[in-house]
């Protein structure tokens, strides 16, 4: 019976300040923290956005080949995995918050450079100085936005960085389509260079942002974390119980309540690579695997070929006139960024797993459509304008299914499953596989377009996206309504549902 009492109270979560099971009212100040850090998210969309179009009118104007173009397009995700690699361990050092400063500090020098490009390396340069600040971003909006959320939501505003990187495609495709008409040498360098204001207006408002709870525990600054979780959480009893387990997660006894306390080991990576990778516990194991897995296919399924390529895809579709090109993908950007405000409502109503279970299958069927109407019509000759509209109407479908659960969930899911004493390096990693996966699609796909069709390319994208589909399905729990330090409990068993039902089980019996 006393055993039955405290698994009962370990039990306890957050679920128990919310008997009514209905929407909670949002945590405003949560919400605007949680805007403010997801901002940095914007210098990665407006890259990828404003880059699709900038392209065009860089290779006419530095005369370069195909080639030069894959590895000016793609190169910025390799280089972004510096930045990726460092912010794990600049953020246990500086704190989340000075980490979000850096990432847009050295965006804006990227942004610069590359807006006053003379040639082909200079403009290499600039990306290389891009890529770094976007890396940093990457790694650190979400896993902040995680750490300052209540878990009620926590998936709604760790959605955010997501939100923000389609809002900051829809913006470069919007920039292309506005400095398409200016001479050709002026034209894309304005493209470019524009990306540096963002970077400003995240640089202010920063300013207004409280360091993350967690973070400042861990450096043993309990009572500067008591303010943020009291103005943070939906109630005062969430706030005490929050704060109750990031202490026992990072060793500091219930009972301590000193402003300041010396904490004996502090997150600073030490030992973390390790217990991740040489001796995980079946948790963790399935934790990496977990995070790892969904970057790979997040990336695999070819979104960035669809962004990045898309004036290139429609033009293959039978679209000729630049313009033309250019607003088709506006709709694009536009299709994405309604997507997403409508998956930011739904993940914390419908949960992680049916939304992207139902997101990869769409991304699936879309994909296979989208690739059958551009190997139709590349085989004709003459255009087919029911394959074309065809071809259109399936990549909105494929950016739209994938922006309503694929896209945000990614980010969502791998920055809350890691346990915090993991979560900076484990969020870091899938990063790096995030930006890796899409680095080789956006530098091959030409290639590979050329080598075995574009309609080829999109059915082996088609094909991958399936096996993200099986992977999803039996290695993803539901992580839904718990909080941070309760997730560890939820892996370890290679069957998402077979915990679940084992769990069920146990009950039943006591």
């Amino acid at each position: 019976m006393a055993a039955e009492g405290i698994a009962g109270t370990q039990q306890k979560s957050l679920e128990d300040f919310d008997p009514e099971k209905k929407p909670i009212k949002r945590n405003k100040y949560a919400f605007a923290c949680a805007i403010l850090a997801s901002m940095t998210s914007i210098l990665l969309g407006y890259d990828v956005g404003v880059m699709s179009g900038a392209v065009i009118y860089i290779k006419r104007d530095l005369k370069i080949s195909d080639v030069q173009i894959e590895i000016l397009m793609g190169i910025i995700n390799l280089y972004s995995l510096i930045g990726s690699c460092l912010a794990g361990r600049t953020s246990d050092w500086l704190g989340r918050r000075y980490t979000i400063v850096l990432a847009g500090a050295i965006f804006f020098t990227g942004a610069i450079l590359m807006g006053f490009s003379p040639n082909y390396p200079f403009l290499m340069f600039g990306r290389f100085v891009a890529g770094i600040g976007i890396g940093y971003a990457l790694m650190i909006a979400p896993v902040y936005a995680a750490e300052v959320a209540p878990a009620s939501s926590r998936g709604f505003l760790t959605s955010f960085p997501e939100v923000f990187i389609n809002g900051g495609i829809l913006l470069g495709y919007i920039s292309n389509y506005a400095f398409s008409k200016l001479p050709l040498h002026l034209g894309w360098r304005l493209m470019l260079g524009i990306g540096a204001v963002p970077s400003v207006i995240l640089a202010v408002g920063v300013l207004g942002m409280p360091e993350s709870p967690r973070w400042l525990i861990i450096r043993g600054r309990i009572a500067d974390a008591c303010n943020v979780l009291n103005r943070t959480s939906d109630t005062p009893q969430e706030a005490q119980l929050r704060l109750a387990e990031i202490k026992a997660a990072a060793g500091i006894p219930e009972s301590c309540n000193d402003d300041v306390v010396h904490v004996s080991k502090k997150s600073d990576g030490g030992g973390v690579w390790k217990e991740l990778f040489v001796y995980p516990t079946p948790a963790v194991r399935h934790i990496v695997m977990a995070a790892l897995g969904i970057h790979f296919f997040q990336q695999a399924s070819g979104i960035d070929a669809v962004v990045l390529y898309g004036p290139t895809i429609f033009e293959k579709a039978g679209i000729d006139s630049d313009t033309e090109k250019l607003l088709a993908t506006v709709a694009v950007g536009f299709t994405k960024t309604v997507f997403i405000l409508v998956a930011t409502f739904l993940l914390d109503r419908v949960g992680r797993r049916p939304l992207l279970l139902t997101s990869s299958g769409g991304m699936v069927i879309s994909l296979f459509t989208l690739a059958t109407s551009l190997t139709i019509d590349d085989r004709s000759n003459k255009k087919q304008m029911w394959a074309v509209g065809l071809s259109i109407a399936s990549a909105l479908s494929y950016v739209a299914v994938f922006s309503i659960g694929a896209g945000p969930i990614a980010w969502v899911y791998s920055s809350e499953i890691f346990p915090l004493r993991l979560r900076a390096q484990g969020s870091a990693m899938g990063v790096v596989v995030n930006r890796v996966t899409s680095g080789v699609i956006s530098m091959t796909f030409l290639s590979l377009s050329k080598g075995i069709t574009i309609g080829g390319a999109f059915f082996l994208f088609a094909a991958l996206a399936t096996l993200g589909w099986i992977f999803f399905y039996t290695m993803l729990p539901e992580t839904q309504g718990k909080t941070l330090e309760e997730m560890e409990g939820s892996f370890g068993q290679f069957c998402s549902k077979s915990k679940h039902n084992h769990s069920a089980q146990i009950q039943l019996a006591d």
